[in-house]
């Protein structure tokens, strides 16, 4: 697999099959996604993969919390902006309209979407799980560090034949993940994310969310 076909094959999955991924393989990808560009080298990224029998216990606590606080704890940072103007927050609807489609839950339903959200916090099923922290310290600059440490990581779970979701869903949750993963308090979560095999028969996995067309974003002068 090429880069581009790598680029063209991601997705953010939401069905894996319970078959387990090779430990090894998982420790390449998170050290080699550690070429990513890096202003000044900082490397801001720290990594918590989670897999076995430590990934069973994080669920059941998951499944007792989203209970008990299913609106989440005080969040960190906000995950979309307050307020959301266009043509972002038509994008955010479609992509949300087209998910719920697929599945079948109609609009009006918000109890079965309620519980199909809470599916990001088993992660839709995956065998492992990754939680990415960010220094206190460190700023927009350094964010966007992080994301493209885990652009890298994604990519080369492609190359392996593996599937990923992002989930910032998880900074709705920061006390519970930090007190699971005995987190400093000096690191901030930022995102979580589920890796797996993908099912092919999950009707989720066959969202393939839309882009915008390059005149729409992109500009090109001189050339």
């Amino acid at each position: 697999m090429d880069v581009s076909e790598a680029i063209a094959t991601r997705r953010s999955v939401r069905g894996f099959l319970d078959r387990p991924v090779d430990p090894a393989l998982l420790r390449g990808i998170v050290e080699k996604a550690a070429r990513a560009p890096s202003g000044g080298n900082l490397q801001p990224w720290h990594i918590y993969v989670v897999g076995g029998d430590e990934l069973t216990r994080l669920k059941e606590i998951m499944a007792q919390r989203i209970t008990e606080v299913p609106r989440g704890e005080e969040m960190e940072y906000d995950i979309y902006p307050k307020t959301l103007g266009e043509p972002y927050a038509s994008r955010r609807f479609q992509v949300g309209e087209d998910m719920y489609g697929r599945i079948g839950i109609p609009r009006e339903d918000r109890d079965a979407r309620r519980r199909w959200f809470a599916r990001n916090f088993m992660f839709f099923g995956a065998p492992v799980a990754l939680f990415c922290y960010v220094s206190r310290t460190m700023g927009p600059p350094q964010w966007s560090d992080l994301g493209m440490y885990l652009e890298n990581v994604m990519l080369l779970l492609r190359e392996a034949g593996l599937d990923s979701c992002p989930q910032e869903c998880w900074a709705m949750y920061p006390k519970t993940i930090g007190a699971f993963l005995d987190a400093p308090d000096a690191q901030m979560l930022f995102t979580g994310m589920a890796i797996g095999w993908k099912d092919p028969d999950d009707p989720a996995n066959t969202l393939h969310a839309k882009r915008v067309p390059l005149a729409e974003f992109a500009e090109f002068r001189g050339i």
